[in-house]
């Protein structure tokens, strides 16, 4: 099944993979951080965005326009755009705080400086990852091809300050993804 394929699908069937307990955590990340504007990066139809309050500017974009159609028949006071990780269309500095969750487990290797750049240039002030993790980034089987992430070792040649770089809570992930949170440095 080609790429896109796999992800249209993914979308329409958006609500078996809600996480409730990762909505919660997400929402309640954003709202410690203070963040007023928030960008997620491969925002499928939504479901991560579900209970962000109106007052927050949300956002979201992903390649599938099935998704985007999805998430904007369900989220229609938040903007969501057709878009790539390795070229956001949003200006520089726009955003208080932008997130992916198993985005990078699912890019190229070759991609993920462009993307961690992008993240970077995006954000105002921080970014997040929740990514399935390994040291080594060994293969994941299955389709589509995935790899484990080290989004530390990924954010280290950008002038930022690690925050958080932990194991997520088996009840909040059961996949025990790794929640690395990191804060844009003065230049």
């Amino acid at each position: 099944m080609p790429a896109l394929d796999y992800w249209n699908q993914y979308a329409k069937d958006h609500l078996i993979w809600y996480n409730g307990e990762m909505v919660k955590f997400i929402r309640d990340l954003v709202a410690s951080l203070r963040a007023q504007s928030v960008l997620e990066i491969g925002c499928s139809a939504g479901n991560d965005l579900k209970l962000f309050p109106d007052h927050i500017t949300v956002s979201g974009i992903d390649t599938s326009d099935v998704a985007i159609t999805l998430a904007r028949e369900s989220l229609p006071n938040f903007d969501f755009k057709l878009g790539n990780i390795t070229s956001i269309p949003y200006e520089n500095d726009s955003m208080d705080l932008v997130f992916t969750r198993n985005l990078f487990n699912h890019l190229d290797d070759q991609d993920i400086k462009k993307a961690t750049d992008e993240l970077f240039r995006v954000s105002k002030k921080y970014i997040f990852n929740i990514e399935l993790f390994s040291e080594s980034e060994e293969r994941i089987s299955g389709n589509p091809t995935t790899h484990y992430r080290n989004m530390r070792k990924h954010w280290m040649n950008h002038p930022v300050k690690i925050i958080s770089d932990v194991d997520m809570h088996e009840e909040i992930d059961p996949k025990k993804s790794r929640f690395t949170l990191i804060r844009k440095s003065e230049v």
